[in-house]
């Protein structure tokens, strides 16, 4: 199975793209060819030879924000992911596999929070816990734990009835070792496509909150924030300062959704 999903052109699209972008953020202060928060030229200048992607109303190059802006947004996404999804799946084994009245409350309220619309939700929470991206990574993760919790629990109330759970239980197991060494490695496949596809919500979410300044402050380079400043200047013909980050966005959701697509197909080819 696992060599299906590394043969998945899916999959390698979508990693090809990911491992781009990461290398983009690693090496960004040796390929960025100006500093991404100094006047460097005119301000509003097309794209030409000199700045590549154009120079933003400061006179700031695109490039090197739109290259220093993947490290932001990378940082913060991973963030949120890791941990809504470390989170809904510790919540998820527990609430499945104990059952009874603790996994009434815990479905009570993670059905609670999933019943918010997942962008307001991040909104109010950013507001609450102010503009930082640290805040905004919590913001994100809260609103993505229901999923995991969810997927792992529904995995787990099939799983524990297995004869092989049984067995273990009979021989005596603790219930800790029956979680971790026998139902959580069936999970594998299921977190990997849950990962993937909020790693790709995420990137959006992420952006609509920078959009409105919830996540960075200026002149830090982000690329939702520098959508929000070009829509300001659209009028004047700066198309760029909206296209670029734009593309970026885009085009780092497509590569996770590539790749969930890859491991779901797999998935169901097994």
């Amino acid at each position: 199975m696992k060599l299906e999903i590394v043969k998945s052109p899916y999959f390698l699209a979508g990693l090809t793209i990911i491992s781009i972008f990461i290398l983009m953020a690693l090496l960004a202060d040796v390929i960025s060819p100006y500093s991404p928060v100094e006047g460097v030229g005119p301000p509003l200048q097309p794209p030409s030879p000199r700045y590549l992607v154009g120079t933003d109303n400061l006179g700031r190059d695109m490039l090197s924000r739109i290259i220093h802006g993947s490290r932001i947004m990378l940082t913060i996404v991973m963030i949120a992911v890791c941990l809504s999804g470390m989170v809904g799946t510790i919540i998820g084994l527990i609430s499945g596999y104990v059952g009874g009245v603790l996994d009434r409350i815990l479905s009570f309220v993670m059905d609670s929070i999933y019943a918010f619309p997942p962008l307001i939700l991040a909104i109010a929470l950013s507001v609450a816990l102010g503009p930082s991206p640290l805040n905004a990574a919590i913001a994100i993760a809260v609103v993505y734990i229901p999923t995991y919790f969810r997927m792992v629990r529904g995995q787990v109330l099939s799983i524990k009835n297995e004869l092989f759970i049984e067995m273990a239980r009979a021989l005596g197991i603790p219930s800790t070792r029956i979680v971790l060494r026998h139902i959580l490695p069936h999970l594998t496949q299921t977190l990997m496509v849950v990962f993937s596809m909020n790693s790709a919500d995420a990137i959006l979410t992420e952006a609509a909150l920078s959009f409105m300044g919830l996540t960075v402050q200026p002149p830090t380079p982000d690329w939702g924030f520098d959508l929000y400043k070009g829509r300001g200047f659209i009028l004047a013909g700066a198309w760029w300062m909206l296209v670029f980050p734009g593309i970026m966005i885009t085009l780092l959701a497509l590569g996770f959704a590539l790749i969930s697509e890859g491991v779901s197909k797999s998935a169901s080819r097994g």
